[in-house]
């Protein structure tokens, strides 16, 4: 049987006009009293949690400049700039203090906040002021070809920006990168990351391979808590290093147990890639060496005798002659049918140029004897 909480009565301020007074007392100006510093401190504590609030958003604007400021004077490899660069970190982890801080403070006044008794201005208040019904809005499911489209859309415009965040190691870059760049938390980005780590298995840095790969499970495990909490991924990566960095032994067990399995995934497909690329260029130059039969003189020499393999090798044509009238004339004619085809053997090449050059030697003498 389901049961009625009634706890949050027990924190209710009696009104004003409730209890009895004495009647030598102004009852009337008493109430007015009473209601005007309760309404005098719901104000105070309203406005200093706005306070609050305005003190954290121009913290976190001031925090944001700095680390756009870290960020630009990194990239520069001056002396000017690396001493401005040390300034700037430090002021940036000044900031990052001042947030905490000030996320400290206004947490505390939220809990004091809900602490407060209700009274008769607060049970006054509307709970709703409008009508939402439920309804599930219909996702329309993305074909194949927009999906590519979206991909290549999105590399186009944020490739640089994805390798930057592959190539980056602690776990603070990491998550201010992200922070500084939050659109690309995305499948997108964890597809290109994946697509790099192949690239660069099958390019034999397999360092650098590994520290991409650890990148790529950092954009996985995020968009696995966005599915389990139901939320925007940009919403939830703060959650995932939280996690990460509090030294949270199973999570981080099962962050390393997937960083191995995707690591030998990589091997695994780069491997394939390279035997389908190998396949395909011997196919190539099998192709080129195709005889005007269309057989592979690789293959028809593999396939002669030893005796016509050692013809072939010496290149001696008297010695070839002598071998094919040793053998048997069926095999004969097979194997130098098989040699004219893959192109091994040019039949009547020699006997044409000797003809040619014989006729050329004989037109002088004819000229003569007319």
């Amino acid at each position: 049987m389901t049961t009625i909480d009634y706890s949050v009565w027990d924190h209710i301020e009696v009104s004003d006009d409730e209890d009895d007074t004495h009647p030598n007392i102004d009852t009337p100006s008493l109430f007015r009293w009473r209601h005007q510093a309760r309404v005098e401190r719901m104000e105070a504590c309203h406005k200093k949690g706005e306070d609050l609030e305005r003190n954290l958003t121009e913290s976190r604007r001031k925090l944001q400049e700095a680390q756009k400021k870290v960020q630009e004077l990194s990239l520069l490899n001056t002396e000017e700039a690396k001493k401005q660069l040390v300034k700037a970190q430090e002021e940036e982890k000044r900031l990052k203090k001042e947030e905490r801080s000030c996320e400290k403070k206004l947490e505390e006044h939220q809990r004091e906040e809900r602490k407060m008794p209700w009274n008769v201005d607060t049970l006054s208040r509307d709970g709703f002021s409008k009508s939402v019904l439920n309804v599930k809005p219909e996702v329309k499911e993305e074909t194949e070809e927009e999906k590519e489209e979206k991909h290549k859309t999105f590399v186009e415009k944020y490739e640089k920006q994805i390798k930057h965040f592959g190539m980056l190691r602690r776990w603070d870059d990491s998550q201010k990168y992200l922070s500084d760049n939050p659109h690309l938390v995305c499948e997108e980005t964890a597809n290109y990351l994946v697509i790099m780590c192949i690239d660069l298995e099958v390019e034999e840095k397999h360092a650098l391979m590994e520290q991409v790969a650890h990148q790529t499970i950092v954009m996985q495990f995020i968009l696995e808590l966005a599915k389990s909490l139901k939320v925007d991924p940009r919403g939830c990566f703060r959650q995932f290093f939280t996690k990460i960095k509090t030294a949270d032994q199973q999570y981080q067990d099962a962050f390393n147990d997937e960083l191995e399995s995707f690591k030998e995934r990589v091997r695994g497909r780069a491997k394939v890639r390279i035997e389908k690329a190998m396949k395909e260029y011997e196919e190539e130059e099998r192709q080129k060496r195709l005889g005007p039969g269309g057989l592979d003189p690789v293959d028809v020499y593999d396939s002669l005798p030893m005796e016509m393999q050692k013809c072939f090798d010496e290149k001696d044509i008297q010695m070839l002659q002598e071998t094919i009238s040793k053998m048997d004339p069926t095999e004969a004619k097979y194997h130098m049918k098989r040699c004219i085809d893959s192109g091994l053997w040019v039949p009547n090449s020699r006997t044409d140029d000797d003809a040619e050059k014989e006729e050329k030697e004989e037109e002088p003498q004819s000229n003569s004897a007319r």
